[in-house]
């Protein structure tokens, strides 16, 4: 034993939807240990309460989106940003969820000690303070993306005198009636916010250099508002997650095998919300569908605001910002008031924690995933990064659910240490994959800073949620790689804590 145990067995980073699932879980499943959320905001939500700019919606489907234990009772599927947050929020008070999160802390380094098989978490408060947790266990919801600075491609706004703004930072008191607008992207971002600005504004323009492929469904799933009428209700949602993971899984198949038969299908669609002589140029995208993230049309709305012609779509390239708008490439001259710059996230790993491991720093694009899990040789640590092709809750939930094991398997077994060994032999042997098959630019640009990638499970991260699923349930948490210990143990090396796993 331990002189002093830890403040908690699992400290969970991150009050958004990937960490109030994982106490959620924790509850039901691992209900002996204790924890903790930190989060470096004052609200919980995560995303959904850092992004303020109009009409924030989900881009997946709330039955998937939302968690596997709680039911999604909104009328429409494809929900606003206060809804999500009123979900959460019922979730942490139902729960009992809310009193062990401490928001206002931000977290600035943890470092793993073996000889103590715990977390030293140093903390930050928004007056400047530090303060210090220790736990057995670190879960990572902190999201993709970095907080604190959006993707910058390097504009010169020269001498436009109007106001410039990124979705990221959006102003609460934006006066926008009566103005022009360009929004800069053509991603799901930019495909929100014009529709959303169009019924205030003069006019809002969306300028792209390249065209995003978009599907149109309505907000609404009737089906499922039917199935509600009818069924009890954790009944209703079940059948309807399950009928949309289905949905989804399909049509991403689809895409990758047959590309031009769901071009063709994307194609017809814009072509009955537009009309026949609507701009094709626009909406076709000079890559596959899937390739990228499809970008969500809810009920139509971009299209219908491009039909009352409160907001037009324009590709081309920026040759200068000047006084009063943005003159183009082609020599079009766009006039604006104000410039929304929704070009795109930058990428973070691990919250941008300074991570260690018995004080040295982990350099985490030299270590594989476990299982879309945890990492390699780096021991008691997980993470959510959810599906590029499916809803981020999805992998969250198996996360969750599998970590729990890990946790209990540890009681039961007086463990105090879990780690994914990753022997050198054994690297040497991998087939490296990418770790993306996506070509979006904020993908791209972060492949120098992301994991390594194998191409044979469980040293990966999949885009497959069906299959990880099944695998994260059905295979034994004792399986020759996932080593337990207990602290000060004599098995520093990979190859000496696989020998001692077995």
């Amino acid at each position: 034993m331990l002189a002093t145990p830890p403040d908690f067995d699992v400290l969970i980073v991150g009050a958004g939807i990937s960490g109030i699932g994982m106490a959620a879980h924790m509850q039901m499943k691992a209900p002996g240990h204790s924890y903790a959320i930190v989060d470096r905001r004052d609200n919980l939500g995560g995303t959904w309460d850092l992004f303020r700019y109009p009409g924030i919606r989900s881009d997946s489907d709330m039955h998937t989106l939302g968690f596997d234990f709680e039911p999604w009772r909104h009328e429409k599927s494809i929900a606003d940003a206060p809804a999500i947050l009123g979900y959460l929020d019922r979730i942490v008070d139902e729960r009992g969820i809310r009193q062990n999160i401490r928001f206002g802390q931000k977290v600035i380094s943890a470092d793993f000690r073996d000889d103590e098989a715990r977390w030293h978490v140093e903390m930050e408060s928004a007056d400047g303070s530090r303060s210090h947790l220790t736990a057995n266990f670190l879960y990572l919801g902190a999201g993709y993306y970095d907080y604190d600075e959006p993707y910058d491609p390097g504009f010169d706004f020269g001498e436009f005198e109007g106001q410039v703004l990124h979705p990221q930072f959006w102003p609460e008191d934006l006066d926008y009636a009566g103005k022009k607008v360009v929004v800069v992207g053509s991603g799901a971002t930019a495909v929100t916010i014009v529709p959303s600005m169009a019924d205030k504004a003069a006019h809002v323009t969306m300028l792209q250099r390249t065209p995003t492929w978009m599907f149109s469904r309505p907000a609404k799933d009737r089906i499922a508002n039917f199935l509600r009428k009818i069924l009890p209700e954790k009944l209703a949602y079940r059948i309807t997650r399950f009928k949309n993971i289905k949905l989804q899984d399909i049509g991403f198949k689809r895409a990758r095998e047959t590309p031009e038969k769901m071009k063709t299908m994307l194609t017809e669609k814009i072509e009955k919300a537009l009309g026949k002589d609507y701009d094709r140029e626009a909406f076709t995208p000079p890559y596959n569908p899937w390739e990228q993230r499809l970008c969500l049309v809810p009920d139509d709305d971009l299209f219908e605001a491009m039909k009352s012609g409160k907001a037009s779509v324009v590709t081309d390239h920026i040759a200068a910002f000047e006084k009063g708008g943005v003159r183009l490439k082609s020599g079009k001259f766009l006039e604006a008031d104000i410039v929304v710059t929704a070009t795109g996230l930058k990428l973070a790993v691990a919250g941008k924690i300074a991570i260690s491991h018995n004080g040295e720093a982990v350099a985490f694009n030299e270590r594989y995933y476990y299982k879309g899990c945890m990492f390699s040789n780096l021991p008691n640590l997980a993470v959510v990064f959810g599906y590029l092709n499916a809803s981020w809750t999805l992998r969250a939930d198996i996360n969750s659910d599998y970590v729990c094991r890990v946790l209990n398997h540890m009681r039961k077994n007086d463990s105090d240490i879990a780690v994914p060994v990753l022997t050198s032999q054994a690297e040497a042997a991998i087939e490296e994959d990418d770790i993306f098959d996506f070509s979006s630019g904020y993908i791209q640009r972060s492949k120098s800073i992301m994991l390594k990638n194998a191409v044979e499970y469980p040293w990966r991260l999949n885009q497959d949620y069906l299959t990880d699923r099944k695998r994260m349930v059905d295979d034994p948490v004792v399986d020759g790689l996932l080593s337990f210990r207990k602290a000060g143990a004599n098995a520093q090396a990979p190859e000496e804590q696989l020998e001692a796993a077995e």
